[in-house]
């Protein structure tokens, strides 16, 4: 490598973002995938030195048993939606106002990223799983609970027709997440993302592909603002 050439940031030069939870109301937040174990040894250190609090997404398993002993003894560590929580949660809001639901079984990991993401925060989502349109009696069987709702969360890949089926049955707020899931066309989720974002129901609005962290931001700034 030439002296010229830009080289990552050594782990003690690492500077995060200690005001955000005065400003915006939301912790820091860690994307893992990219980062040097040696980095987020960092990361969890400064933060552990700080307010205690942190969440750390992307963060893959064999990244997770890396790290050092210390730093992975502080983490509440979920392997399928590969987040991790830095303390303990913040207070629980008591009853659900906020759903997240899938269509397929593929799609769970990216809609427990947004799961992990609410209960850190103190929320109690309602959770369903597996209800795409291809079985629509399923999705039938939750309207109900989801009409309660202030938000829902709807995460699909391939066609992603179940954002836009919610949306035209539930009052609440609706957050299209597109995953990656399917095969040839689907693009690794564009097909998805476009479906949602050309949706003919009135008022869903959209995160970027597999963005489960982004979709339960913005519903937690949705029920906030209420």
């Amino acid at each position: 490598m030439s002296d010229n050439e830009p080289q990552a940031p050594a782990a003690s030069q690492l500077i995060l973002d200690t005001t955000r939870t005065q400003r915006i109301g939301f912790d820091e937040a860690i994307f893992g995938r990219g980062k040097s174990v040696a980095q987020l040894n960092e990361i969890i250190t400064q933060l552990s030195e700080g307010d205690g609090r942190g969440l750390i997404t992307r963060l893959e398993p064999s990244v997770f048993e890396a790290l050092d002993e210390k730093a992975r003894a502080g983490l509440d560590y979920d392997p399928v939606s590969r987040t991790a929580y830095l303390g303990n949660p913040h207070p629980n809001k008591g009853e659900a106002r906020i759903g997240v639901i899938t269509a397929g079984t593929s799609d769970v990991p990216v809609a427990l990223e947004a799961v992990r993401t609410l209960r850190y925060y103190g929320e109690v989502p309602f959770e369903a799983y597996d209800c795409g349109v291809a079985g629509l009696w399923r999705l039938m069987e939750r309207l109900e609970d989801l009409r309660s709702l202030a938000v829902v969360i709807a995460v699909a890949g391939m066609d992603a027709a179940l954002p836009s089926v919610v949306g035209g049955l539930v009052p609440g707020a609706i957050v299209a997440v597109p995953t990656s899931t399917g095969y040839g066309v689907a693009a690794g989720g564009t097909s998805a993302l476009n479906a949602t974002l050309a949706s003919c129901a009135p008022g869903v609005v959209v995160v970027n592909v597999d963005n489960g962290f982004g979709a339960a931001c913005g519903a937690l700034r949705m029920v906030r603002a209420t």
